[in-house]
């Protein structure tokens, strides 16, 4: 059993339609103008609610890695390092045995659904859905199922309300 951590959960934020004739690699696919602009607001609320994260680990994806810049710019969490297990399509499994080598207090993924949710699921049961730029918190005792409990959910509207 590792010790307990905060972990926070970031989806990323709106991002243009898939175009294989544009990004023919879905990887290179960004955030649109709006979504950059509308999770700046909300990152600026998550400062209020969620400082002091020791490390953010991102997905290397376009899309995931823009957010977490925002996050890092707006909030002031850690620079984020790149992981290839929050890449889209990627076992959560891949994503609890990440965590399971975390040595900090508070840790936050930035990355994609249905990815994202299913380790919420996994983490805490029960069924969820993030929307894009939303926020979970939870408190993992253990990076396996069951190992853990959702503290908050917030969506993107209340986040830019806080900002």
């Amino acid at each position: 059993m590792s010790t307990p951590f905060d972990l926070f959960i970031v989806r990323h934020a709106i991002a243009f339609q898939a175009d294989a004739k544009k990004w023919p690699d879905d990887g290179e696919r960004p955030l649109t103008p709006e979504g950059i602009e509308s999770f700046r607001r909300a990152a600026r609320g998550l400062r209020r609610v969620a400082a002091g994260v020791d490390i953010m680990l991102s997905s290397p994806m376009v899309r995931a890695r823009q957010t977490a810049g925002i996050v890092h710019e707006e909030a002031g969490w850690p620079t984020p390092q790149l992981a290839d297990e929050l890449e889209a399509g990627r076992a959560s499994d891949d994503v609890l045995k990440l965590l399971g080598t975390q040595k900090t207090a508070t840790v936050a993924i930035v990355g994609h659904e249905p990815q994202l949710s299913e380790i919420v699921e996994l983490l805490c049961g029960g069924v969820i859905q993030m929307k894009k730029g939303a926020v979970a918190r939870l408190r993992v005792k253990d990076p396996h199922p069951d190992g853990g409990e959702l503290r908050w959910l917030l969506p993107p509207k209340v986040l830019r309300n806080l900002g």
